[in-house]
């Protein structure tokens, strides 16, 4: 007895099947492009003097700019006006939350931010009331990455102040299916053993390199004024000066802030300390030296849960792997 067995009207079988799903989400996907996602937003708070205070000291820049009675706002502030905080903001659209359920449903259900773009069209003051417009700019076709295959997801944002248009800032994402999840337990048994990102090495901070292979910690000190710096520039931020030459850092100094990175899980970064804790919490620090520079490292011989602002550490050299050794920050005794 045979059957010759015919898909419904309208529906292929095999890959075309899969093609046509994938064409399909595409099409639902692609219809969020130019949808609002916050419309006549407002700012939190006008631009004012101690955020600009607060920005300046935590990136540790001194430009005169950003200070007097003329003082402008850093323009890499421009986000942080429109920031909602936990609370959100009032003018949010529900197009976009829509987008994202969808990719949930397609089993894109991870998300990272992958890189942002801004432009600067006009400097904002202390006292200026930002207001704001956001859209779903763009929505890609499927593409695989090392983290998965997904949609990369694209909006932009129109900042506004006294009516006239103060910036732009596109914001992208990508979510995505973890390639974990879409791997099989032989393969993930395979997995090799996780690294730390390896550093970007180039002709500004090659010598700090270079130094931290012959266990040295070099900091720029400007010739024209003196000026330390860091991390390494190909310029002086404070009279723009291309002539420098390096300081070695006695090695001593304090933990100015802190963050305990809790997710996503990163073995790597944890189980120099104690193998039985990889992928568990781990504390990162702005060391600030007895030089007055300050610098992101790790703090080692504590429990993440006991780093504290104002923590005497030392720094120390560790050997990563065969290829990667890294300065970081002791906490010293008491």
């Amino acid at each position: 007895m045979t059957s010759d067995r015919t898909p419904p009207e309208g529906r292929a079988a095999g890959p075309d099947a899969s093609a046509d799903a994938e064409a399909g989400l595409l099409r639902r996907l692609k219809a969020f492009e130019g949808r609002p996602a916050a419309t006549a937003g407002r700012a939190k708070d006008p631009v004012n003097e101690p955020m600009i205070r607060h920005w300046c000291e935590a990136m540790g820049d001194t430009n005169p700019a950003y200070t007097g009675p003329e003082a402008i706002a850093p323009p890499t502030m421009l986000q942080a006006w429109t920031m909602g905080g936990l609370s959100g903001h009032t003018g949010r659209s529900t197009s976009y939350d829509e987008l994202l359920a969808l990719l949930d449903g397609a089993g894109c259900t991870s998300v990272v931010a992958t890189d942002c773009e801004q432009e600067y069209l006009r400097p904002l003051r202390p006292g200026d009331e930002v207001t704001f417009d956001a859209v779903i700019e763009s929505v890609s076709p499927r593409k695989t990455t090392k983290l998965g295959t997904g949609h990369f997801v694209t909006t932009r944002m129109d900042v506004h102040a006294g009516g006239e248009l103060a910036g732009t800032h596109r914001f992208r994402i990508l979510k995505y299916a973890p390639a974990a999840a879409q791997g099989t337990p032989a393969r993930a048994a395979a997995a090799p053993k996780p690294q730390r990102p390896r550093p970007v090495i180039n002709r500004d901070n090659q010598g700090f390199w270079d130094g931290v292979r012959d266990h040295k910690l070099l900091i720029q000190r400007c010739t024209a004024c003196a000026t330390l710096r860091f991390p390494w520039l190909p310029g002086c931020n404070a009279c723009s000066s291309p002539d420098w030459d390096t300081v070695e850092a006695s090695g001593t100094g304090t933990v100015f802030s802190y963050v305990v990175m809790h997710h996503p899980s990163f073995p790597a970064f944890t189980a120099h300390e104690d193998p039985a804790a990889a992928g568990g919490p781990y504390a990162v620090a702005l060391v600030e030296l007895a030089e007055g520079v300050r610098m992101i490292s790790n703090v080692t011989g504590v429990p993440y849960d006991k780093v504290r602002i104002g923590l005497p550490v030392r720094l120390e050299f560790l050997r990563v792997d065969d290829t990667l050794e890294l300065p970081v920050f002791r906490a010293e005794a008491g």
